[in-house]
């Protein structure tokens, strides 16, 4: 760790060390470069330690509970499974955490030749950063900026004077409460929501928008909502939260319109915003308000300067952050390659079933002025009702430019929803015309066949 005068000056300053912070630093030291990364929290940043490994393990560990519950209607009997949290709670804090420690994170980038430094860093200018008790630290050749996004938490009366959670602390926490309330109904609301409900606890989803997920196909919405309520979640759509009081060791929120409703935590899980104050985004020359740093198809936010991750607000996953970092390091080095493409960006929604997205929606293809037509498959059909009960609900929705023939955005929705994904994401990156997924070989009884099935549908809705 980096003391007084031994950080004075570096080739390259990484502020920020999350997954895209940490990958080009790490990268640049490994390539020889003088590499200094500063870290206010934790080495890997919300992914490893909030966020992408342990909402998984209580996705995965809620989703064992749901097969389990389903054994007598397809297998026989089952007896004595009862859910217990604390195996969860264990396995984030000692398998994906270390018990929120980022020591190994931390060795495995000062091994490479990085020299690391725990501050906060304020920006002085381009070439300039400074740390409290290390002072100013120097820039010879390059600035990255990889601070990421904090949890965004809504104006509402009262709410800043509880003991609200945020995806932190529903992580964190040892022991379930009896009540939840998510304010919310987005990625991280409903996968937490879903997976706390599988251990008993009675879970109630508020949404100002008329569907959950509201940035996905209304199609994928209505059908994650239904498995949701037929778990016994409490949905409230189009639900504007107008006060939050907390009292007594319960929290009673308020809803513009409709009854007040209480429990013993409320998570809000509201959406993410830009960890950049004003003083930072002003030294590097910006107008207007802080927000999303602005980057070119390189990452460059002016000479010298780059970003990488949530900060550069094309969408705060992980992929995101790691194919960006890929990107700066060609770019500070000096090597060939790609600029930034985000026309096939994937993003999957942990939930059962799963909710994997490529490309636009039909709605943000029409705000381009493309003349989108669609094909839709699902499953179950009417006449495969079972299908429900096994816990294999999907669909697959595909969006074409009616014009070039092109697929330009897909959504496929069910048990491996994400994996199947992966064939409309090359077929949107790659610019494969529909015509050519026709004729297709598509194995069957897979999920992944349900793309023919969509492709059948949109050939029937054309003229």
């Amino acid at each position: 760790m980096l003391t007084g005068a031994a950080a004075q000056s570096a080739d390259i300053v990484v502020v920020g060390l999350g997954v895209g912070g940490e990958s080009v630093a790490g990268q640049l030291a490994d390539a020889g470069l003088d590499v200094i990364g500063i870290e206010a929290e934790l080495v890997g940043g919300e992914c490893p330690y909030w966020g992408c490994i342990p909402t998984k393990m209580m996705v995965r560990a809620g989703n064992v509970l749901a097969e389990a519950r389903r054994v007598p209607r397809l297998a026989g009997r089952i007896e004595g499974v009862v859910p217990d949290w604390k195996p969860v709670a264990e396995r984030i804090r000692n398998e994906a955490t270390d018990s929120w420690n980022d020591q190994v994170a931390v060795d495995r980038f000062v091994g490479k030749g990085g020299r690391f430094l725990r501050g906060r860093a304020r920006i002085l200018d381009p070439r300039r950063v400074e740390v409290a008790g290390v002072g100013v630290i120097e820039v010879r050749r390059a600035l990255v900026i990889a601070t990421g996004t904090a949890a965004a938490v809504p104006p509402i009366q009262g709410l800043a004077d509880t003991p609200y959670w945020t995806n932190r602390d529903a992580v964190e926490t040892e022991e379930l409460p009896t009540s939840l309330i998510v304010v919310g109904a987005g990625a991280v609301g409903c996968e937490i929501g879903q997976a706390y409900a599988r251990f008993g606890v009675a879970v109630s989803i508020l949404e100002a928008a008329d569907r959950v997920l509201p940035q996905e196909e209304p199609e994928a919405g209505e059908l994650l909502a239904g498995v949701l309520t037929s778990e016994g979640i409490g949905l409230r759509l189009g639900a504007q939260v107008t006060g939050v009081q907390y009292a007594g060791g319960q929290f009673r929120v308020n809803v513009e319109g409709r009854e007040p409703i209480a429990a013993d935590r409320l998570l809000v899980a509201t959406g993410r915003r830009p960890r950049l104050d004003s003083q930072d985004w002003r030294s590097l020359g910006l107008s207007g308000d802080p927000g999303s740093l602005p980057v070119d198809d390189r990452l460059k936010v002016i000479d010298g300067v780059w970003a990488v991750g949530d900060i550069t607000g094309k969408g705060a996953f992980t992929h995101v952050a790691t194919y960006q970092a890929d990107i700066v390091v060609r770019e500070i080095l000096d090597k060939p390659g790609g600029a930034a493409d985000y026309r096939a960006l994937p993003r999957v929604s942990f939930t059962d079933p799963e909710v994997g997205s490529v490309g636009l929606t039909e709605a943000q293809a029409r705000e381009q002025s493309i003349t989108a037509v669609t094909g839709t498959s699902r499953v179950p059909s009417s006449a495969r009702g079972w299908l429900h009960k096994a816990g294999n609900e999907g669909l697959i929705k595909l969006v074409v430019d009616d014009d070039t023939g092109l697929l330009v955005g897909a959504t496929s929705v069910g048990p491996a929803g994400g994996e199947v994904l992966g064939a409309l994401a090359v077929a949107v990156h790659a610019q494969v015309p529909v015509s050519v997924l026709e004729q297709m070989i598509y194995a069957y009884p897979t999920f992944h066949r349900g793309i023919q099935d969509a492709l059948r549908d949109l050939r029937a809705a054309q003229p």
